[in-house]
């Protein structure tokens, strides 16, 4: 069994014109959420490695999320350039190519693609929508990433900041 752990980035900011996308900073509500999803998922979940996505969102939002989750700042992240996609194809590639120990991974990345990741891997419409800092978890009955495909996977756990205290 293996359990998949996906977040998108916190809200990020459209206001400096001619930014190239990757480089777009978080805005106010980001930077406040991203260490509020930190302390709720502290609660949730055992701190773990994250893979981010290389956008400076992302890697923002990682850095809250540790801000609100001391033990996840400790742990050895990736910052990976192939992350930085909208596509689910894209991410389950990755995903079967994934060569980590143990039996979770947990990706931080981008809208539609980890939207389109879980419904494809639940096999329906799971969620409309990952919001902003929003996180999923997914339950998947492999032993083995390559093993992955679609249909296959449970929704079990999701948590968004709209929804907390």
């Amino acid at each position: 069994m293996k359990t998949l752990h996906l977040m998108r980035h916190a809200k990020s900011s459209w206001q400096a014109a001619g930014l190239a996308d990757h480089e777009r900073e978080l805005n106010d509500r980001g930077k406040r959420d991203a260490p509020r999803m930190g302390v709720a998922l502290a609660e949730l979940l055992s701190a773990q490695p994250v893979h981010c996505s290389s956008a400076v969102r992302a890697r923002q939002t990682l850095e809250g999320l540790c801000d609100g989750w001391p033990a996840m700042a400790v742990q050895q992240h990736e910052v990976d350039d192939a992350l930085y996609t909208f596509d689910y194809q894209d991410l389950l590639l990755w995903l079967q190519d994934f060569q980590g120990e143990g039996g979770s991974c947990f990706l931080l990345g981008h809208n539609p693609g980890l939207t389109d990741l879980c419904n494809q891997l639940v096999g329906r419409r799971a969620i409309d929508n990952l919001p902003t800092a929003g996180y999923l978890q997914l339950e998947i009955p492999v032993s083995h990433w390559s093993d992955l495909t679609e249909g296959i996977a449970t929704l079990t756990e999701w948590q968004f900041p709209r929804d907390l205290p």
